[in-house]
């Protein structure tokens, strides 16, 4: 989030009180949506060869206040008042930027709830250079949200930064979704010697900035040994209390070598098959597809790392109860589950993100099934030709594919039909 800070050692905040219990401040007394009370202060972002400062995190401060960031953005999540702060930490995040005069090149990142207003990210585009700092996690509960405002982001001249990777391992198959300009890594994965699940993380991320040629950005440098590791890991940029603690911008050198932002992701295509080469497509029972379709959803139980699993049955008819079985025990290991299909609510199925299709959309037309890992894409893609008869003669037009832009554009339309999850709703 926005009020996100960089902690001292060993420092490992929990949940916070807000409701008046002894030791909690008294809300009611804090103006924490007050503008006048957020201020930015800006972690540098270091060039870990050069020693540059390329960039800028900021971070959100209520100096008159008595209340940290996690307490504020704790109390605003309770209050069903997330976006309103988020959108004025922004504010003052680029209302900061905009005092100093920044050197060409120059990256202020600016921590981005999924669902918030970035116009603040781009109004000031022909000044300062924003990132837009995300978590993966908010891919699991607002998908569609999520991958509009990315889009929209990106067409403005924003970056894309994916914040906290690693932290929960599960969750790497995210990132050809997000498709970051840079990958900021967890700092327990600075920090701590590396273990069997850490080395599975920093195989996948590093096989991801080598296809994307993303940027990877180590968090919360503060030792020689910290900076040795993070090198160690990949990293070619840094931040952390090693170089230099937030605090206001001031006027930087110019810099040789500024962070560079990737291509980005292909637009929102309708639906699976209407990105296909129709010079490809085949037509096969299905019967024949079933086979297929299976070997793909395996992928979900035998990969290393979890991937995601996306599928489009048409009609909640076709997503029968031995089907419903299958995709229990992915959910059970994959971090994302999704079955779409007329009549299919959103939680019809413990652990599956279930979605509804509208009357008129051409997804009830097909049949599809995707499976994204942090190693592996692969998808069917197939569009029912309307025959009558036995259910498994029925005939459709597909293709298999495995080519990774193709496969994610198909996740991607699947994704964009998903409701978000409620948001947690507490009485005050």
């Amino acid at each position: 989030m926005t009020g996100a800070a960089e902690r001292p050692p060993g420092h490992h905040p929990g949940s916070v009180d807000v409701h008046g219990h002894a030791g909690a401040p008294d809300w009611g007394a804090l103006p924490i949506f007050d503008p006048v009370q957020i201020t930015s202060v800006y972690q540098p972002i270091v060039d870990l060869e050069t020693r540059e400062i390329v960039g800028a995190e900021a971070l959100a401060r209520w100096p008159q206040l008595t209340v940290t960031p996690d307490m504020a953005f704790e109390y605003a999540r309770h209050a069903q008042r997330i976006e309103e702060l988020d959108l004025l930490c922004q504010q003052a995040a680029v209302e900061g930027s905009l005092q100093v005069p920044l050197p060409e090149g120059f990256k202020v990142f600016v921590n981005v709830e999924p669902g918030s207003d970035v116009e603040n990210l781009t109004r000031a585009s022909n000044r300062i250079k924003t990132v837009a700092e995300i978590t993966e996690r908010a891919l699991l509960h607002n998908p569609a949200e999520l991958l509009s405002s990315i889009r929209t982001m990106r067409r403005r001249g924003c970056g894309i930064a994916l914040s906290h990777v690693g932290s929960v391992p599960d969750t790497l198959a995210m990132l050809p979704f997000v498709a970051p300009d840079v990958i900021k890594l967890d700092i327990s994965l600075v920090r701590g010697w590396p273990n069997r699940d850490q080395a599975r993380i920093l195989t996948a991320v590093a096989a991801y900035a080598e296809r994307s040629g993303a940027t990877i950005l180590a968090e919360g440098i503060e030792t020689h040994a910290h900076l040795e590791q993070a090198m160690a890991l990949g990293a070619t940029l840094g931040q952390g209390w090693y170089f230099s603690r937030p605090g206001p911008l001031r006027e930087f050198p110019p810099i040789t070598r500024s962070i560079g932002l990737v291509a980005p992701q292909s637009e929102f295509v309708d639906t699976p098959f209407s990105l296909l080469d129709h010079s490809k497509v085949r037509i096969a029972s299905k019967g024949m597809l079933l086979a297929i379709s299976r070997h793909i959803e395996d992928q979900g139980l035998g990969l290393e790392t979890p991937p995601i699993v996306l599928a489009a049955f048409q009609d909640s008819s076709r997503f029968t109860p031995a089907t419903a079985r299958r995709y229990r025990a992915l959910a059970a290991r994959c971090p994302l589950v999704v079955a779409l299909g007329a009549g299919i609510g959103p939680f019809d199925f413990p652990g599956i993100r279930g979605a509804d299709l509208a009357t008129a959309d051409t997804l009830r037309g097909e049949w599809t099934v995707v499976v994204v890992g942090t190693h592996y894409a692969g998808a069917l893609i197939a569009r029912d030709l309307g025959d009558g008869g036995p259910d498994l003669e029925r005939r459709f037009e597909f293709a298999l594919t495995h080519d990774h832009e193709s496969v994610l554009s198909a996740a991607r339309s699947l994704l964009g039909r998903i409701k978000p999850i409620a948001r947690y709703v507490h009485a005050l």
